[in-house]
């Protein structure tokens, strides 16, 4: 009797303790929305990875992932409160800190802006474009257009509006057009036109690409949530690169315009540019930002009057929650 009343003792006790890990489990499941930059794509593959994997659950988040699009102005809602997390880009946060909004970048997805420019297949170069009319989308005249005039001597009367319809570089074989590799590059490889890529990092174009953008009030009010979000993003990258299926269900739920076809071909171009294993990370880690790269970005938009001089770019970033994160690749 005596040894079966110590069993239910510690039957008792055990039961208490799961139940007591149970409900601190259960506490910490801190809620988080996430603000896409656009509908879902395999370019969102690592956060959504970690969503369908439960990397953010074992960090006690219930992420929800909301998607943005383009009508969807990621900073207003992020400052609004709307949102914990952004996907960002350096130059709208920087720009946003010189109208003196509270943004912060703690982390990135790739080492690299995923921008660049398609060309038939006779041009050889960025660097050759002088005699070639140059689609480029409103976004692009405030960003990476003014790095180019500059770079390679490029005018402005070279310059038309694209619109999104890859029909006139089809038609055109002296025009070139402003393309992300997984888009405009897969659509007129599923045409049969024969193109190049050409990746404006590839020439010193500075910005990080898909960052992760959130409010100075929460670095400063809740590190710890910060540093979990971005640790698990992380680890989500690593795993997408390994595996995206699981990732890729949901994309498609979110955007059913999204096929397996353009997913794949995504992925592969992801793999082949390394924006998220190359650069700094190859060393660093995924996610890794660096100061030395910020100055870089603030260098370029001051140079081509994007940016003003006076602006403290430091308060656009902080290094605290990757620099020693460590997610190899």
């Amino acid at each position: 009797m005596s040894k079966r009343n110590s069993l239910i003792r510690i039957a008792v006790i055990l039961f208490g303790i799961l139940s007591m890990q149970a409900a601190l489990t259960a506490r910490a499941q801190d809620k988080v929305t996430l603000l896409s930059n656009w509908y879902a794509q395999a370019e969102h593959g690592g956060f959504y990875q970690a969503l369908a994997k439960g990397i953010y659950k074992k960090y006690g988040l219930d992420v929800t992932i909301k998607m943005g699009g383009p009508q969807v102005n990621n900073m207003q809602i992020l400052v609004a409160g709307q949102a914990d997390f952004s996907m960002g880009y350096d130059f709208a946060v920087l720009k946003g800190v010189e109208q003196g909004l509270p943004l912060v970048t703690v982390g990135t997805s790739f080492q690299s802006d995923l921008q660049g420019m398609m060309t038939h297949a006779d041009v050889t170069s960025l660097a050759v474009l002088k005699n070639k009319i140059i689609l480029v989308a409103g976004s692009g005249q405030s960003s990476w257009w003014p790095w180019l005039k500059a770079k390679y001597g490029y005018t402005d009367a070279q310059s038309k509006a694209y619109t999104f319809n890859l029909q006139p570089f089809f038609a055109d074989p002296n025009i070139v057009q402003q393309a992300y590799p997984s888009s405009e590059l897969y659509q007129a490889e599923k045409a049969g036109t024969k193109a190049k890529f050409f990746l404006f990092a590839q020439d010193g174009y500075p910005p990080y690409g898909t960052t992760i953008v959130t409010l100075q009030k929460t670095v400063a009010g809740k590190p710890d949530l910060v540093k979990r979000f971005v640790k698990a993003t992380a680890e989500g990258w690593k795993s997408y690169l390994d595996d995206p299926a699981p990732a890729n269900v949901l994309i498609k739920q979110d955007n059913k315009e999204m096929s397996d076809e353009q997913l794949a071909y995504a992925v592969k171009k992801m793999k082949e540019l390394q924006v998220v294993t190359g650069g700094d990370a190859a060393k660093q880690g995924i996610g890794i930002m660096t100061d030395e790269r910020w100055k870089t970005t603030y260098d370029t938009m001051v140079a081509t009057g994007l940016l003003k001089a006076d602006v403290d770019y430091h308060k656009a970033y902080t290094t605290q929650f990757v620099k020693d994160m460590h997610v190899m690749p």
